[in-house]
């Protein structure tokens, strides 16, 4: 049996397919490693992207939160920024800062850094997934990739930016480079999804963390079709595919029109308004302050009622947070919300 046909049947799977469950299901963005002890020991003195690229370490990082917190889904350790690293670009992950590109990408020259990616250039991804595959049995695996626009702003900018010039002033100065700098980084996020798809990963999440930086209009012209086309790439596996962007509130509609299954929404908007937003046929995931947990633990049930509240009548809700799990939340405090979630809506 495939690792597809053996989770079919959990409740994550059948959430994103808007199908009944016995009680709603939980997972965490950023829940393999950041705030687990077992993790922080287990990555001293391997670097960020090394580790990454170690399938043993991979393994073990994205079991942790499932055995620890008994999460419905497990979700592939890996970076937004690997599949740049596999084709050559010269760019690390720095402590503290996030990924940061040696020569950011800003003339048409710079397009012919971004070749295609092959599977032969992330062989550990495939071993790792039939590792974790083999070990998840029922639990499903997801996959995961950065969106076209939230990569084009790291190779831009050089690196994090709060005001996204130069990634802005590249888009309306020349936008026809534009397109073809995200139509290419489209390519490669597809070809990267697909690699896991292949290997066993049972749905697959494209995280545009910086998205929420455009207006509606600019989203729908300058950014979509590159969202778009990674969605129509891996449309005939027939996983479910997940959009989430922070502060994308306003731009709920245009995310779940771009192809995906599931839309994540962020905290700022609840979860029936995200729903009217979204529309009729997409399963929504989300959507707990992930400064919530650091409250007591009555205010946070309180909190995540009002989620669940919010999730009524939802055809298909996944519970998460609004954006990843902060580095120093208190894990029991995860493990605790699992369980409240798991017994609140038990059928």
């Amino acid at each position: 049996m495939s690792a597809h046909q053996q989770t079919a049947a959990s409740p994550f799977i059948r959430a994103c397919r808007r199908q009944s469950v016995p009680h709603t299901p939980v997972w965490f963005m950023r829940q393999a490693g950041r705030s687990l002890p077992e993790y922080l020991k287990l990555r001293e003195g391997t670097a960020m992207l090394e580790s990454c690229m170690r399938p043993d370490m991979v393994t073990e990082i994205t079991l942790q939160p499932v055995r620890r917190h008994k999460v419905d889904a497990a979700i592939y350790f890996s970076d937004i920024v690997v599949p740049l690293k596999a084709i050559g670009l010269d760019l690390d992950i720095k402590p503290g800062v996030g990924p940061v590109v040696e020569q950011p990408i800003r003339t048409r020259a710079d397009l012919d850094r971004l070749r295609a990616l092959e599977p032969d250039d992330v062989p550990y991804v495939t071993e790792a997934i039939g590792m974790l595959t083999g070990e998840l049995g029922e639990t499903p695996l997801i996959g995961f990739a950065g969106a076209p626009f939230t990569l084009a702003s790291y190779l831009v900018e050089g690196g994090p930016s709060r005001n996204h010039e130069r990634t802005k002033a590249l888009m309306y100065g020349d936008p026809e480079l534009w397109s073809d700098l995200l139509d290419r980084l489209a390519d490669i996020t597809a070809a990267f999804l697909k690699v896991q798809i292949e290997a066993g990963a049972s749905a697959v999440q494209l995280f545009d963390s910086w998205v929420g930086a455009l207006s509606p209009d600019d989203y729908r012209r300058y950014v979509m079709p590159s969202s778009v086309k990674v969605f129509e790439a891996v449309a005939g596996y027939g996983v479910p595919r997940i959009h989430f962007g922070v502060g994308t509130g306003e731009l709920l509609g245009l995310m779940g029109e771009a192809g995906a299954d599931v839309v994540g929404a962020d905290w700022r908007v609840p979860l029936d308004e995200a729903a009217r937003r979204v529309g009729p046929g997409k399963a929504l995931q989300g959507n707990l302050d992930p400064a919530v947990l650091f409250a007591p633990t009555s205010a946070v049930e309180t909190k995540t009622r009002e989620v669940l509240d919010a999730a009524t009548g939802l055809p298909g809700h996944i519970f998460n947070l609004g954006h990843g799990v902060l580095p120093t939340t208190d894990p029991d405090a995860l493990t605790r919300l699992v369980d409240f979630v798991h017994r609140s809506t038990e059928v």
